[in-house]
């Protein structure tokens, strides 16, 4: 069977049906003798890869040949049931002396008792890598090997025996034979490393654990050729055995209590493996192996002197006066020697300073402030010295003792220039100063003779030159008024370098910070002095401002200075920089120019004038200055008011004569109920047509019997025609009376039921109205009820004193106060209307 062509990988062939066995090559033999029935006729041949997991079968069916063959002798062997042909594995020793060809093994099948039987072999050795280390006789079956054999390299070989018929027939079973190598000890052990380096601490207790040494052996494992022993040969230096070996392990542990870095740093050991559990007669190997012992603070630093004596000119500054050293047995560089300095005694004003040279691990003391000789002629100072890691105690040791040593400081005298007391100075000076002001006094002493007799004084070149010093005194005077937002001073203070010299030309130095206080120097003001007060009258907020700082600032407080005004004018607080300005109770429209005067919170008052126009708006963007102007409560009318009245007279004059003209001429008298309704109707507020009016050139006229008159009807609104009637002036219809256009108090009319008029077209009656009466009533025109309200108001007559549209349109003081009279009488959802109507 090809195999190969199922599963090439195969590395495990059985068969599902024990009688039959399958070898490598494909080949199928009985296991024993059967017969063939119906019922047992097919196996299956298993291939399985173990390592990929994949498992394949080979179906076999069994057939019956036709025709037998007539070999008496091989069925005289088939039938034959004892065998020799399955000898035990051979063995061989490893590097064995020989002679060549050695026989190793024989294997002889029982059919050659009766005939010729030959045999054969291949796998590896023989046809396989190695080539040629074992060969076959094939009369005999003895099996040679030619040469040597190293087990490490070869330790097992697999060959298959073959035995056939001269024709080639197989009446054997392949026979897998296994030659095994036998070892021999011919391998040392050997160290996995050529040299073994560990560190443990000093002081480390016994069996502490160092580390291990592995070795390792290529003979046969778990035999006596590969168990291993170790041991150490010897110790360097050879003092007492600081450290011990497992034999078996290889594992290394401190064996001495006092291992001291101090003494002995390191520690070489020649360490041996040997084979065969460690028998003299064994295969060894030595190695070595380094152990370092790593340093512990265990030693206090020492000073080397413990008493120090230096010198050091006074007022000398940041000069090194001494180095002091120490004695350290721990490792250097490391943190166990590093040297910490301080003086722990006689340095209470921190004149001196001790840091550590890192290079020498010294002490260097330096003078960090100037020492005075008239004060203290010598200085005594207590230094101690501590590690940078912490003291670890070693075995059985005792607590050591802080090292400590005294330096005497000598101060040599030294001839001194003045001294200032103290050397800065601060002067708190008011801002807005008089030029002159004395703000304080610096002087120097001389520290030799403690007084300041014959010292001169002086501000160094190119200080600020806000201020003097007298050069006798030390008077500190100002020679500019002082502003914190001009020049040196813009950061509200500066600093000045005075110099003082002795009769000697010594001279000292000090400095005088002069610090700037906020003053009160700034008027408050206020920021807007401009508003527009509309007739809802909403107060006016006045914000005022102060270039000054608290407490010269807020809160500010608002007075107005006029008397007149502030009876009229009131002013309400805010917040502590602002009010509100407001009228107390009715007042004219106009221009108002109120004084109002502002204190700050240092008393310094503003003066200004806040001018308000109080306008007859809604907003301000639609006022501007008007014609008339309030001077302390005063009205008087301006030149734009006077020609306004004038042009409004001639206007009225031309309107009067033009209708006047018409209505002499006595053309087209119609009937009202006649004739009226093919005539375009007039529309008051002149609007377009509702939704109603099918024409927009004849609007239905609706007769309004209530009223008196005749009305249209556009929509939800309602209005009233104007009609002329014979040898009449344009008039309105209420109740059945008439008056003539620019009545005022007259009586009129005597209350005709019914007058022959007829009306006028849309442009007699445009160019009669839009002068005046149009604009006045097409300002107040806001919503629909507004626009009802307006032609309610142009059609209402009060008392025989004419409509109401001419008391709008007509500019005098009389009619406008019989305007208002009239409201008296109105609805009270007419009257605001109306009433703003005839305002404006």
């Amino acid at each position: 069977v090809d195999l190969k062509e199922c599963l090439q990988s195969a590395d495990f062939i059985s068969s599902s049906d024990g009688n039959f066995k399958i070898l490598e090559d494909g080949s199928v033999y009985t296991t024993s003798h059967i017969s063939l029935s119906a019922e047992q006729k097919t196996f299956s041949i298993l291939l399985k890869d173990t390592q990929e997991h994949v498992l394949k079968k080979i179906h076999v069916s069994l057939v019956e040949e036709e025709k037998k063959k007539t070999r008496h002798a091989r069925d005289t062997i088939l039938k034959r049931t004892k065998r020799r042909w399955g000898p035990i594995p051979s063995l061989v020793m490893e590097n064995l002396l020989g002679p060549y060809p050695l026989q190793i093994q024989q294997v002889q099948s029982d059919t050659a008792q009766n005939y010729t039987i030959y045999y054969s072999a291949s796998g590896p050795g023989i046809d396989q890598d190695p080539k040629g280390l074992f060969y076959i006789e094939r009369e005999t079956g003895n099996i040679f090997a030619t040469r040597a054999i190293d087990r490490e390299q070869y330790p097992s070989f697999q060959i298959i025996c073959f035995a056939t018929t001269p024709d080639g027939y197989s009446p054997e079973v392949p026979l897998v034979h296994t030659i095994r190598v036998e070892d021999d000890n011919d391998n040392a052990p050997y160290f996995t490393q050529d040299l073994f380096e560990f560190s443990v601490l000093e002081n480390s207790k016994p069996g502490v654990v160092v580390g291990r040494v592995t070795a390792e052996d290529r003979d046969e494992p778990y035999t006596l050729h590969t168990t291993l022993k170790y041991r150490i040969v010897s110790q360097n230096p050879p003092i007492t055995p600081a450290f011990s070996l497992h034999a078996d392990t290889g594992v290394m542990t401190v064996l001495l209590p006092h291992l001291d870095r101090e003494v002995v740093p390191s520690y070489t050991l020649l360490i041996e493996v040997r084979d065969m559990a460690g028998q003299p007669f064994g295969l060894c190997t030595t190695g070595t192996a380094i152990i370092r012992i790593e340093d512990t603070n265990d030693n206090a630093p020492s000073f080397k002197q413990t008493q120090y004596e230096t010198r050091v000119e006074e007022n000398r500054v940041n000069v090194e006066i001494l180095r002091v050293t120490v004695v350290d047995l721990d490792e250097p560089g490391s943190p166990g020697s590093g040297a910490v300095y301080e003086i722990i005694r006689g340095n209470d004003d921190r004149a001196f300073e001790i840091t550590t040279d890192k290079n020498t691990n010294e002490g260097i003391l330096c003078v960090v402030k100037g020492l005075d000789y008239e004060a203290a002629k010598q200085r005594i100072l207590v230094i101690a010295v501590n590690n940078e890691a912490p003291y670890m105690l070693a075995p059985h040791s005792q607590q050591l003792s802080q090292s400590t040593s005294s330096v005497t400081v000598h101060v040599l005298d030294v001839d001194e220039g003045p001294v200032f007391k103290p050397c800065h100075l601060r002067i708190d000076v008011k801002e807005c100063e008089d030029i002159g002001t004395s703000i304080g006094r610096y002087i120097a002493e001389d520290p030799e003779t403690g007084n300041s007799e014959g010292i001169c004084y002086r501000i160094a070149p190119g200080q600020c030159n806000w201020i003097s010093i007298d050069e006798k005194s030390g008077e500190v005077r100002t020679i500019k008024v002082l502003d914190r937002d001009v020049g040196e001073m813009r950061r509200g203070q500066c600093n000045i370098t005075v110099l003082a010299i002795d009769r000697n030309g010594k001279t000292g130095t000090g400095t005088i910070q002069v610090v700037i206080q906020p003053g009160n120097k700034n008027y408050p003001r206020i920021a807007k002095t401009e508003y527009i007060m509309c007739r809802d009258r909403k107060p006016i907020c006045l914000t005022a401002q102060d270039g000054d700082e608290s407490p010269y600032s807020i809160p500010f407080s608002f007075r107005i200075t006029d008397r007149s005004l502030a009876s009229s004018w009131k002013i309400t607080r805010h917040n502590d920089n602002s009010v509100y300005l407001s009228p107390k109770g009715d007042i004219p429209f106009g221009i108002y120019n109120i004084p109002v005067s502002v204190t700050d919170n240092g008393g310094k008052v503003g003066e200004h004038y806040v001018k308000v126009n109080y306008c007859d708006c809604v907003t301000p963007t639609e006022c501007t200055d008007g014609p008339r102007v309030y001077a302390a409560g005063n009205v008087t009318l301006g030149l734009w008011a006077i020609l306004a009245m004038i042009l409004g007279s001639l206007l009225l004059l031309l309107i009067l004569i033009t209708i006047c003209g018409c209505c002499g001429s006595g053309v087209m008298h119609r009937q009202v109920t006649d004739d009226c309704a093919n005539h375009n109707l007039i529309i008051s507020n002149t609007e377009a047509p509702g939704e109603e009016v099918m024409d927009h050139n004849i609007i239905p006229l609706q007769s309004t019997c209530d009223q008196g008159g005749y009305g249209i009807k556009t929509g939800d609104q309602q209005t009233f025609e104007m009609v002329k009637g014979r040898g009449h002036t344009l008039e309105s219809v209420k109740g059945g009376g008439h008056q003539t256009l620019g009545s005022v108090k007259e009586g009129g009319g005597g209350g005709q039921p019914m007058m022959d008029t007829c009306r006028y077209s849309y442009s007699e009656w445009h160019n009669f109205t839009h002068p005046r009466l149009g604009e006045k009533v097409h300002l107040c025109r806001q919503d629909e009820e507004q626009k009802h309200s307006e032609d309610y108001l142009l059609s209402y007559n009060y008392e025989g004193k004419g409509s109401l549209a001419g008391s709008v349109g007509c500019c005098s003081d009389q009619h406008e106060e019989e305007a208002l009279d009239f409201l008296d009488q109105l609805e009270p959802k007419f009257r605001t209307l109306a009433e703003t109507c005839i305002k404006r």
